[in-house]
This record gives structure tokens, C-alpha cells and sequence, in this order.
């Protein structure tokens, strides 16, 4: 039997302090329970979560949503990068043309040819590469295929102003270019995430940016950059230059907008553009601070195209296109894709006999050889069926292969005094009144001294010059408009409002987004730079009585030859009432008959209309319309060389070209040919009350023949220069006085067309009577014709049978009539 050990002996254990007796009851406790549990065999349970706690999710849950979800993202993308292939190149290679059509069918033009040279990356200088990055993707060979940086920086720079930089990288924009299609779809965008991710894999940096210029559009038809370099400055890409480069970079961004020789009211936004890209090199290390200081804008060259889209052909093209565009008809991309018969508005013979018109009246004429100036010609010409609102015809240049600017869609000149009509329809529109409280009406008598300060206007003193600085005195409004009389019309939009005048100007049809159509004065002389197409849809609106429809350039678009591509509804609305549009139509049949626009009676139907000069002379306009046909027709002064507006004096030999020369003699020759044959109908008007009868003379407002200058009391006729100022077609009497400082004594001589008949002129206001008033005593003029003169202060004048007359000023005479002044 094994004896049982005893267990050794040792220091007995030490007793627990006393600071933890209650921690040995607590162990004790805890093994008790757990002895206790192991005992009954069961767990007890967790206590419920109440109160708030319930609507927290434990760790537990959070954990595990994220755990899955996880997974599950890991499982798409790889089932999405298992299923989405690298497709072939897209359609793009084998693009279809666009056809455009007349109204009756036949072909206008066809284009959509692709003008494109691949070349390599070593082809294309550096400076254009860096460009381009700095437009496009500024961390595009340090970054991976899809950025998510980059879409949350580019969206800030947008929100912020900082320039228009596109979200995706440029491995995304060429895989979008290159393999599929323009959609903006769901679909298409996670084809292209993937297909970018395993290009980025596939390809190096250097292939994809190769392929991305060589498959950007650029405008002018130019896809890639080699041809771009050539469609804007005529060199290879390996040429180009850090200006020239930026400006390419550039227009990636919004082709159409962004060349500023089809669009020069755009040149601020491309220039905007243009220091972008060029501050993005700087900041890359890509571009010198002093380099970048010493650049210019470049400017490109105008297009040269192909001979399909010669003559007027390429000028309808692209205002069809911007016109689809911007009606968000058809998406830009989608249009270059190719594949779409348009049917235009435009009628064949009509533009045919647009096109003659211009070149009988005008471009026949030049001497581009012998006169440099003649070589500043440009035109521009829109023509509109009122009850329609189609464009039935459009001219925009001499050639579209040798003048690229459409001279018809341009917004850069000064539409000049045809804008006045819009003041007028405005006043009878709002019922306005002079400063006197008189109702505006053709009768209504203005003071069309020549600079003659507006009266009503807060925002500054205001005094415009009439054409050749000449005074005309009283004068109705129906006569103020048949002479352009800038000083009447001043002040007439400062009865009316010039607030009011703009927007009633926009209603007719002009875009208020016009440059410098602005509330001041001097917006009824035209200063606003709206195109001739803008200018004939609110003449047409006007010839409509009052009715506006917004143009339209096209009938009918199919695709593939099935697809019907929905146009726009068209509709009219009352935009100014009917009495309003036709009193303005009956004030303008007058300048026709008797004012600035005599020429376009060789229409051979009743018109109406309105000529039109821009300041220094850089462009001359025409408006007019008869009941069936609106047309506007704009000659235009620019620098072949530096796009710079130029004056047209001594084009084709003459003095100047105003607008009732050459704008208005092609106006009248392409009305008549156009409405050949069809029934001559006359304006059925509803005018404002009042307006049917002209004003009589003897209605006329007295104006004293010595007010004259109001700072030295003694001048007679005009403020300015102390001349005696008369109508000559109302045969008064017009000269200058001499001697207005000595108390009224002077000579004045003067010359008058004598009445009607060419008989003696007598002494009234439409004939060569001068009355004058000086102080008392004053001496008796002279005179070199058969006026006798007295000093009880009047002097009576008659005229010999060949029109001269000459008055006298002298002595005290009743007290004079306050000129009245509006």
C-alpha cells in the first residue's frame, strides 16, 4: 500500500488586505453564479434595450451591413469588369452626312464628311499636349482612369467660376469619343467606367492622350488636332505654340461657342477660355510666368471648306445648326454624328434672287484693286413671311469659302436709327405723352434742334447730334421719322421710358440678351447690336400686326430615313397690340414714300420701312416689309485682316453708304423679284386714334427766329451755331447770323428751295420768312436778295423765283413765343 504524500510545507499564505475584502466577495459571488449556471445548465438572458437605445443599431448590425455590402460592391464590379468588354471603334469611323433640303425638296447642301489626319504623339508639340491637359485633365498621368476628385473639383470650379472643367478624365472622354456612342444614359456611363479601367490597364498614358486629340472635335468640322491646327491658323500640330495651342484647348470645351470669327460677340468668353488653360500651364510647371505675361489672344484665320458648302451653302448649313442646337432640337454631338435629312424653310427662288440683288446693287460694284476700302465689305440679309414666321431666305456673305462670318446671324454692329420704330410702337403701346402731356402720335409736334439736351432724364445730361449735325426745329413725329432726327427720338424714349422701349423691343423679337441693349436714352439711336436675322422677326412681327412668332428655319427632320425628329410647337401671340404695330407700319410707309428710303418704292408695292447708320459709319441698314415678305438688309464695314470694324466712307466711290443707299436699292430689287407674280395687297391698318390725318403746318408750334443761342440772346435759328435753320423741303429758310453780340444787329444770309413750284417764297413758316427780334433800336440788315427790313422789329422777306431769300434781324418787336420743347 503506497503511502499518501503529505503536501509540503511552507510560509502560510498571506492573509488578503483588508482594502480588498470586498472584491474577494465579489469574485466569490461571480464564481458562485457561475457555478450556479454550470449547475442549472442554462444562460441567463441579456437585459432589452429601452427608451432611445432601441433606434440605435448595435456594432453587431453596423458591422455586418458594411461587411455585406462590401461584398456585394466587390461582386458587382467584378461581374461588371467579367461582362463589359472592349468593344471596336464606333460609328464615328464609318459617320454619315448630314442633307439639307429647300422648302420644295431639292438638295441645298450635304455635309458631314470627316475631315480628320491621325498622327502620332510625337507629331504634336508639347505645347499642345500641356494645353490640353490644362483645359481638360490637369492630373491625367498621375491619375487612374476614373477620379472621383476630379468630378467633385470640377463641379466647384463650375460652381465657383473658376472655369468649365469637365469631370471626367480624359481616359473616360476618349474611351466616350472613341468606342460609344454621345447618350447621356445610365448604361453608356457604366460601359464606360469599365471599358476606361481596363483600357487604363491595357494602354499606356501616352496611347490614350494620343487618341483623345486625335478624336476631339474642335469645330469648323475639325476632328483632331492636326486638323484644327490647320482649320484655324493653316499650320501642323508639331507647330503649334502656347497661344495658339491654349486657344484649340480651348474650344474643346464649347466648339461653336468659342470661334470668334463665327460668333464675335463671344470673343470675352473664348479670351476668358483662352487665360484658363493658360494660368493651368503656368500652375502645372508647363508654362513660364514670363512667357505666359508676353502672349496674345491669336486670332484664327476665317474657314476655308470644301467647295460643297461654297456660296451661300455653308452659311445656311451652320445657322441651321446652331439653329437646331440651341432650340435643343437635335444635341450637338448627335448632329455630328451624321445621319439626319433636313428639310429648311428657305425657298430656292427667293435666295436665288437674294443672292442677285446683292451682287447687282453691291458687289458688282466694288473695285477691290483700286479701292482698299471696297475690300472692307461685308453683307448681310434676312428675309421672313410675316403670317409664317420661315425664314424664306437668308444671305450671308460673298463666299463662305472665303468669308466665314455669317453677315445674316452676327451680333457685333450697331443696328442705328432702325431700332426707332420700335420707340414709336412703344409710346402707342403705353399710351405715353411728351413732357408737355401731349398723347404721342405721328402728328405730335417735336423740337428737333440739333443737340438738343432730353428733358425728363435723371441719369445725366444727354444731347445727341443729328445725322450731319443739322437742326430742323418743330417737327411732327411722322416727319421726325421720314429725316432720322435723332434729338426727337432721344427725347421720345424718355417719355415713353427706355425700360419700356427695351421690353418692348423684346417682345417684337429682339433677344434680351442683346449686347448694349440697354434703358438709357440713347437706345432708340440704335446702339444695340442686334443681328440682321433678330431685326427682321421683329419687323416681321410689326408687318403681323403686332403678332409674334419666333422664326423658323426648318419643316421637317427625319433620321436614317424613318425616324421623324419632333420640332417644336409653333404658335403667335399678341406681343404689342394691333393699333400699336400698325400706326408704326403707317409712320414707315412714309419714309418710304417721302423720307430716308425713297428707293424702296423700285419694289413696286406698297412698303414700309426703315433706313439705319452705325456709329462712324461701319454699317448701313434697311428694314422693311410689305404685307407679304420682310426682309433686312445690312452692309457692313470689317478689316479682311484684323476682324476690326471699319468705316464704309468712299466705298464704291461715294461720299459714305447710308441706308437708304445700297441696303435699301438690294432691298427693293430682291422684294420685287421675290414677290414676282404673286398679288399685289396693300396694308390693311387699325390706327391709333388721330393718326390718319397729317398734321397741318399751320398747327405748327411758333418759334421765335432769335431765340437761337440762349446765352447770348441775340442769334437767330439754331442753338449751336446762331443760324437761322429751315426746312429746305418746306422751302425756309436756313443761314447763319453775324454779329449776335452787339445787341441784335447783324446779316443774315440764307437760301431756301422757294415752295412747290419754284415761285416766290413768301413770308411764312413754310416758306422764306425769317422773324427776328433784337434789342431796341436795333440796326436793319441787309440783304443781297429783295427782303426789305425795318426796325419795329419784324422783317419780311419775299423770294425771287430761283429760291434765294435773305432776312434781317431788327428793332424790338412783341414779345416772342416761348418755343415748345418736348
Amino acid at each position: 500500500m503506497t503511502p499518501v504524500k503529505s503536501a509540503p510545507s511552507g510560509p502560510a499564505a498571506p492573509s488578503a488586505p483588508a482594502g480588498k475584502t470586498d472584491t474577494t466577495a465579489t469574485a466569490a459571488a461571480t464564481a458562485a453564479t457561475s457555478a450556479s449556471v454550470s449547475a442549472s445548465g442554462k444562460k441567463p438572458k441579456r437585459p432589452k434595450r429601452t427608451g432611445w437605445r432601441r433606434l440605435v443599431p448595435t456594432w453587431r448590425m453596423v458591422l455586418g451591413t458594411f461587411v455585406i455590402g462590401v461584398m456585394l460592391l466587390i461582386g458587382l464590379f467584378f461581374l461588371g469588369y467579367s461582362l463589359v468588354q472592349i468593344p471596336s471603334a464606333n460609328a464615328m469611323a464609318v459617320k454619315q452626312s448630314n442633307v439639307y433640303l429647300y422648302a420644295d425638296g431639292s438638295q441645298l447642301a450635304r455635309d458631314g464628311e470627316i475631315n480628320r489626319e491621325i498622327v502620332s504623339l510625337a507629331q504634336i508639340s508639347k505645347d499642345a499636349q500641356h494645353a490640353v491637359l490644362a483645359a481638360e485633365d490637369r492630373d491625367f498621368y498621375t491619375e487612374s482612369a476614373i477620379d472621383p476628385k476630379a468630378m467633385i473639383r470640377a463641379g466647384w470650379n463650375t460652381a465657383t467660376g473658376k472655369g468649365k472643367q469637365s469631370g471626367s478624365t480624359i481616359t473616360q472622354q476618349y474611351v466616350k469619343n472613341y468606342y460609344l456612342a454621345q447618350e447621356q444614359t445610365v448604361t453608356r456611363k457604366v460601359k464606360e467606367f469599365f471599358i476606361s479601367i481596363k483600357l487604363d490597364r491595357t494602354e499606356s498614358k501616352d496611347k490614350i492622350l494620343e487618341g483623345y486629340l486625335n478624336t476631339s472635335y474642335f469645330g469648323r468640322n475639325a476632328y483632331g488636332i492636326q486638323a484644327a491646327a490647320q482649320a484655324y491658323y493653316g499650320v501642323d500640330a508639331t507647330n503649334l505654340d502656347p497661344a495658339r495651342a491654349a486657344y484649340l484647348a480651348a474650344l474643346v470645351n464649347a466648339p461653336s461657342e468659342y470661334d470668334v470669327i463665327a460668333h464675335p460677340e463671344n470673343k470675352a468668353a473664348a479670351e476668358a477660355r483662352w487665360n484658363y488653360v493658360l494660368d493651368g500651364m503656368v500652375k502645372k510647371g508647363w508654362l513660364g510666368q514670363s512667357e505666359r505675361a508676353g502672349l496674345k489672344f491669336p486670332m484664327p484665320k476665317e474657314q476655308t471648306v470644301s467647295t460643297g458648302l461654297s456660296g451661300q451653302r455653308g452659311y445656311i448649313v451652320e445657322a441651321v445648326k446652331h439653329y437646331l442646337v440651341k432650340n435643343e432640337i437635335i444635341d450637338a454631338d448627335d448632329l455630328a454624328a451624321g445621319g439626319y435629312r433636313i428639310t429648311t424653310t428657305l425657298q430656292k427662288g427667293k435666295q436665288n434672287a437674294f443672292v442677285k440683288a446683292v451682287n447687282d446693287q453691291l458687289i458688282d460694284k466694288l473695285d477691290k484693286k483700286n479701292r482698299k476700302v471696297d475690300n472692307y465689305v461685308r453683307a448681310g440679309g434676312a428675309s421672313v413671311d410675316p403670317k409664317t414666321g420661315e425664314v424664306v431666305a437668308m444671305y450671308g456673305g460673298i463666299d463662305y469659302v472665303k468669308q466665314y462670318t455669317n453677315g445674316a446671324t452676327r451680333g457685333d454692329f450697331q443696328v442705328g436709327s432702325t431700332f426707332k420704330p420700335f420707340v414709336f410702337t412703344s409710346a402707342v403701346e403705353n399710351s405715353s405723352v411728351t413732357q408737355d402731356s401731349d398723347p404721342i402720335t405721328p402728328n405730335t409736334y417735336y423740337d428737333g434742334t440739333n443737340k438738343r439736351p432730353v428733358r425728363g432724364w435723371s441719369g445725366g445730361p444727354y444731347a445727341p447730334e443729328n445725322e450731319d449735325g443739322r437742326s430742323y426745329g418743330e417737327i411732327t413725329v411722322r416727319e421726325a421719322t421720314d429725316k432720322s432726327v435723332n434729338s426727337v427720338y432721344a427725347q421720345m424714349a424718355v417719355d415713353v421710358g427706355p425700360a419700356k422701349v427695351k421690353q418692348t423691343a423684346i417682345k417684337l423679337g429682339i433677344p434680351a440678351s442683346t449686347k448694349d441693349l440697354q434703358p438709357y436714352p440713347s437706345i432708340a439711336l440704335g446702339t444695340a447690336t442686334a443681328s440682321v436675322l433678330d431685326m427682321a422677326e421683329a419687323y416681321a412681327t410689326l408687318a403681323n400686326h403686332g403678332k409674334h412668332g419666333t422664326y423658323t428655319m426648318i419643316k421637317r427632320i427625319t433620321r436614317n430615313g424613318t425616324q421623324e425628329i419632333e420640332l417644336p410647337s409653333k404658335g403667335t401671340r399678341q406681343a404689342v397690340s394691333r393699333e400699336a404695330a400698325d400706326t408704326t407700319t403707317s409712320i414707315l410707309q412714309s419714309v418710304v414714300q417721302t423720307g430716308t428710303a425713297t428707293a424702296a418704292k423700285n419694289a413696286g408695292r406698297p412698303a414700309a420701312g426703315k433706313t439705319g447708320t452705325a456709329e462712324e459709319d461701319t454699317a448701313a441698314w434697311f428694314a422693311g416689309y410689305t404685307p407679304d415678305l420682310a426682309t433686312v438688309v445690312s452692309v457692313m464695314g470689317q478689316d479682311p485682316d484684323t476682324a476690326a470694324h471699319k468705316s464704309l466712307y468712299h466705298v464704291m466711290g461715294l461720299d459714305r453708304i447710308n441706308g437708304g443707299g445700297a441696303p435699301t436699292e438690294i432691298w427693293a430689287q430682291y422684294t420685287r423679284n421675290a414677290l414676282k407674280g404673286k398679288p399685289v395687297s396693300d396694308f390693311d391698318l387699325e390706327l391709333q386714334p388721330g393718326a390718319e390725318v397729317q398734321a397741318p403746318a399751320s398747327q405748327r408750334p411758333t418759334r421765335p427766329g432769335t431765340t437761337g443761342d440762349e446765352d447770348n440772346g441775340g442769334t437767330t435759328g439754331d442753338e449751336d451755331d446762331g443760324g437761322t435753320t429751315g426746312d429746305e423741303d418746306r422751302g425756309r429758310t436756313q443761314g447763319q447770323t453775324a454779329g449776335e453780340d452787339n445787341g441784335g444787329t447783324g446779316t443774315t444770309e440764307g437760301t431756301t428751295d422757294g415752295n412747290a413750284d419754284g415761285g416766290p417764297t413768301q413770308g411764312t413758316d413754310d416758306g422764306g420768312l425769317t422773324q427776328g427780334t433784337g434789342d431796341a433800336g436795333g440796326a436793319a440788315g441787309t440783304t443781297d436778295g429783295t427782303t426789305a427790313g425795318t426796325t419795329d422789329g419784324t422783317t419780311t422777306g419775299t423770294g425771287t423765283t430761283d429760291g434765294t431769300t435773305t432776312g434781317t434781324t431788327a428793332g424790338p418787336g412783341g414779345p416772342p413765343t416761348p418755343p415748345r420743347r418736348r
